[in-house]
């Protein structure tokens, strides 16, 4: 069980990586890939809370401070494209902005939407 844990955390992190690097991955793509390396992070901490000594290997703990980075980076990165996002929907659709995003077939942009209150508690059993 463990191994597949770790398994999904390097798939999820593969295919988060793909998506971000990939010009032509839409916003959808990207967030479905995100939000699977979400889930694998949060199965892996509770797989984790199952065995005390491996929260004491200092090895696994570095594992554990990265992994909280990298949700803060995801985390920031929302937000960021969120703003920018709210930013351009609202100049497109201000005078004179609007004439010009008219001409040129400006449409509104969707927001990066996760879905991280949807999340139940994973069933680790071993």
């Amino acid at each position: 069980h463990e191994s597949s844990v770790l398994t999904q955390v390097t798939q999820a992190r593969a295919g988060a990586a793909a998506a971000a690097a990939n010009p032509n991955a839409t916003t959808v793509e990207r967030a479905t890939a995100e939000n699977a390396l979400s889930r694998a992070l949060f199965n892996l901490q509770a797989t984790m809370e199952a065995y005390p000594q491996l929260q004491a290997n200092q090895n696994f703990m570095d594992l554990q401070a990265q992994l909280k980075d990298l949700e803060t980076k995801i985390a920031y990165a929302r937000q960021f494209y969120n703003d920018v996002v709210l930013k351009y929907n609202t100049k497109i659709e201000t005078v004179p902005s609007n004439i010009i995003a008219g001409m040129f077939h400006f449409e509104q942009e969707q927001y990066f939407q996760a879905d991280e209150g949807s999340r139940q508690v994973p069933q680790v059993r071993f």
